[in-house]
């Protein structure tokens, strides 16, 4: 067995190091931020990143888009969360996806 193929079989196929993103857009009201970040705080969740802004959305209505990355996260508690934001009230669209890193990334 080669070296290569040794190195791919320690590695897990979800690393840990995985960072899964989600795209929350929601009307611009006061009350959105806070709810969308306690379901990352009572799992004990720390954002890598967080990003939110104001914008013009379809309807011209004030839209707020908050972009967020969360790593050491499991799938089956990354869709939970998903589906918890996509009930939160004035939010109108939930996207997520995640961004992975080649094991070569791990083998230096």
């Amino acid at each position: 067995m080669s070296q290569h193929a040794l190195a791919v079989q320690d590695h897990p196929a979800h690393p840990l190091t995985s960072v899964y993103c989600f795209a929350v857009h929601a009307a611009a009201e006061p009350g959105v931020m806070p709810r969308v970040l306690e379901l990352f705080a009572k799992r004990n969740l720390v954002p890598v990143s967080w990003h939110s802004t104001v914008a013009r959305g379809r309807g011209g209505d004030a839209e707020l888009q908050i972009d967020i990355q969360v790593q050491h996260l499991e799938s089956p508690v990354a869709d939970h969360i998903a589906r918890c934001l996509r009930q939160i009230v004035h939010v109108n669209t939930v996207l997520t996806s995640e961004k992975g890193y080649s094991n070569a990334v791990f083998e230096a």
